[in-house]
């Protein structure tokens, strides 16, 4: 795996040591297929994109109708891990980004069929002076547009668990461990 701990050094040093988070679950088989489907790659990069309050959401062309959620990607083996979380938010949401915190490392284990899949998912936070959002890369993206961190942990994250599937089960998991690194820090620079 490329983005190992070495490719993560810088990272945690510039923007902090992340949440931790385990998460281990029974995965259809076609969720199973689609987090195999590139065996060189067992990762993912989440971001929490800001502009003021705004949060960035994406929804792509095979979501159930109403599924929004953060934007990600992979970082390609030899990009450096801030470059590539830029990269994708240039593909994914048309803007460019700075990144503030390293709020979630998790480690999943997806298992189906007597196979499992290890999988890590790093969740970081940015901001964009950028008001709109126009993704580039429009045959993943159908869409981008701008929420809250209160859609996301309210009517959005009632979506995603009403689908019954366990990778967005696993995606709520880490929305609700970002917003809560999120929630702990805004709280400490408040001094509350």
């Amino acid at each position: 795996m490329h983005v190992g701990e070495a490719a993560l050094a810088p990272l945690r040093e510039r923007y902090g040591d992340p949440a931790p988070l385990a998460w281990e679950g029974e995965v259809g088989e076609q969720e199973f297929a689609l987090a195999g489907f590139n065996p060189r790659r067992r990762h993912d990069f989440t971001f929490f994109v800001f502009n003021g309050d705004r949060l960035a959401l994406i929804e792509k062309p095979q979501y159930p109708p109403g599924i929004w959620r953060p934007p990600g990607g992979g970082v390609r083996a030899g990009e450096d891990v801030v470059e590539g979380i830029r990269r994708e938010a240039l593909e994914e949401l048309g803007v460019e980004i700075e990144l503030e915190r390293y709020l979630v490392a998790s480690e999943a284990r997806f298992r189906f069929g007597g196979e499992a899949i290890e999988w890590r998912t790093h969740v970081v936070s940015a901001r964009t002076a950028d008001d709109e959002l126009a993704p580039q890369d429009t045959d993943e993206i159908s869409a981008a547009r701008w929420g809250t961190l209160d859609e996301l942990g309210g009517p959005l994250r009632e979506r995603l668990l009403g689908t019954g599937r366990a990778l967005w089960r696993y995606r709520v998991a880490l929305h609700d461990a970002a917003s809560a690194s999120l929630t702990t820090s805004r709280g400490a620079q408040s001094g509350v």
